[in-house]
């Protein structure tokens, strides 16, 4: 995520600060002045980085659970509005995203559990004093934690709630169905805060928006996925495109650049099997630091991306994750196509004009 700040690693994904959050710890430390000074401004930022570190760990909660199930997250972002995950794919089975799903509100009841334990007693009243500095940290930050796995629990996207409903639906209707009846509620719920946000609590109309779109997107992301699993690879490869020798130069290269509109070019030797990839950027770097005649071999990248033209689209989206484009070759290594996003997202929008659509074998 853009305008974000990686503050450290833990378990094998990136932590990072979007910047609206460091702002919107300024203006709560700002505020908290205002009302009392700078020991109020102290304690309500600590207080809001407690909360956030809550959820932080709420995310790695999912995070863990997912990858019990061989789902990688590589990064996690922290916002105003709470915590992103970035998971690498949809779980595979409903149960998996039932579990993984009620595994962060799992670790908001364990924390309030957990801090109750240091309280004597814990007053109802503290819910309506949560900004209040003069409050008990502990007990504030056990209610914000019940708040928080109760909150998340409400059945509409993207809460985890809304993923509990979908994978409850999912066993019975499908995964399909089920998203789009989970995300209508979502953007109903939406509605309903958008609403309560014009009576004097514009924090609700931002998060009105955020849960609109994220239950919108949600949708759509289900879509893809699911279409990807019935689209073989080589109905979707581009197959009129350009490759560059491998002994060709760098003077080639140019000359072929100018030629295409390809953002990437497969490098082939003799045999027609693929050795290597280069971009657009590369080769205008080569051009930058080389002569003309240098091959252009040594600035491909060796570590590229493959994938057979038999394989469904959804086994290449998590290639397309990691690579600009990915090379589809055959049993014997030749090159019989090049898989890029555009090619991707072509196929999506057949597939969504006419759901019927049967791609022509090869």
């Amino acid at each position: 995520m853009g305008w974000s700040i990686t503050i450290g690693r833990f378990w094998g994904t990136a932590v990072r600060i979007h910047v609206t959050f460091l702002i919107f710890l300024a203006w709560i430390g700002f505020s908290a002045f205002e009302r009392g000074g700078i020991a109020a401004a102290r304690e309500s930022v600590l207080f809001i980085v407690a909360i956030f570190t809550c959820v932080l760990l709420h995310e790695f909660g999912h995070i863990l659970t997912a990858r019990q199930f061989g789902i990688s997250s590589p990064e996690v972002t922290l916002l105003p509005i709470g915590g992103v995950a970035d998971i690498s794919k949809m779980p595979d089975k409903p149960y998996q995203e039932l579990l993984i799903a009620l595994a962060g509100p799992a670790v908001n009841v364990v924390i309030a559990a957990a801090l109750l334990l240091g309280v004597d007693v814990l007053h109802p009243q503290a819910l309506a004093h949560l900004d209040d500095p003069k409050g008990g940290l502990i007990e504030r930050l056990a209610v914000a934690n019940l708040f928080l796995a109760i909150f998340n629990m409400v059945p509409a996207f993207p809460m985890d709630g809304g993923r509990v409903l979908r994978a409850a639906l999912a066993i019975w209707l499908g995964q399909t169905q089920a998203t789009k009846i989970a995300a209508a509620i979502g953007q109903a719920f939406a509605f309903l805060l958008g609403f309560l946000g014009l009576f004097g609590h514009p924090m609700l109309l931002f998060i009105a928006f955020f849960v609109f779109f994220a239950a919108s997107g949600e949708a759509q992301m289900t879509f893809v996925a699911q279409t990807a699993r019935d689209i073989r690879v080589g109905d979707a490869m581009e197959t009129r495109i350009t490759a560059i020798d491998r002994g060709a130069t760098v003077g080639d290269a140019v000359n072929i650049l100018l030629a295409t509109p390809q953002d990437s070019f497969p490098l082939i030797d003799h045999g027609g099997a693929l050795a290597g990839m280069i971009s657009r950027a590369d080769i205008v770097e080569a051009l930058k630091s080389a002569s003309t005649e240098t091959p252009i071999a040594a600035f491909a990248h060796k570590d590229f991306s493959t994938i057979d033209p038999g394989e469904t689209m959804d086994k290449a989206i998590e290639k397309l994750n990691e690579s600009p484009a990915v090379g589809v070759v055959g049993q014997d290594g030749v090159l019989l196509g090049l898989l890029t996003r555009q090619s991707l997202a072509e196929v999506m929008l057949i597939k969504a004009a006419r759901p019927d659509w049967r791609f022509s074998p090869r």
